[in-house]
């Protein structure tokens, strides 16, 4: 049991970390729920109140970060709250639409739209498409660097 509980931990963390850039998948919810599969596998018992608490705050600040980050890159540019609505439609139906490319696709075209329909020129608004580009990367960057602090937090616990 114990081994088809590691071989889940790790696909877990796998899918967590995949979903950091593509947003379909779990992300941060794969990794913390690796945690409770390595319980249920394994044991419980390395993990105290201090480490579900820090898992948990991590996990609340990955989803307040990965909406904000992105909002920032659009604001940052300029953008509307149409923009930043066009942008996260875009993020979410992007890579289903266009496959290939749909993740940088979605965001950007969203965001144009968004901001389009907000009443911007064509120049602006391409600029805050931009913007949402830059948001999204900044943001896979900022939620790879939280969940690598989660698989080590979760390495460190059961080492010591």
């Amino acid at each position: 049991m114990e081994i088809i509980g590691w071989i889940l931990v790790i696909v877990l963390f796998l899918v967590g970390l995949a979903g950091a850039v593509y947003p379909i998948l779990p992300g941060a919810l794969a990794i913390y729920a690796a945690f409770f599969v390595y319980g249920f596998f394994i044991s419980f018992e390395p993990f105290g109140w201090i480490f579900w608490t820090l898992q948990t705050l991590i996990v609340v600040v990955l989803f307040v970060a990965d909406y904000a980050v992105n909002a920032w890159g659009v604001k940052r540019f300029g953008g509307s709250r149409a923009s930043v609505i066009g942008s996260t439609i875009g993020v979410l139906i992007g890579p289903f639409v266009i496959p290939a490319f749909g993740l940088i696709l979605g965001p950007f075209i969203g965001a144009v739209v968004g901001e389009l329909t907000a009443g911007s020129n064509v120049e602006r608004s391409v600029k805050v498409g931009i913007g949402s580009v830059v948001g999204l990367f900044s943001s896979i960057v900022v939620k790879i660097a939280l969940q690598v602090i989660m698989i080590v937090l979760f390495a460190l616990w059961l080492i010591f």
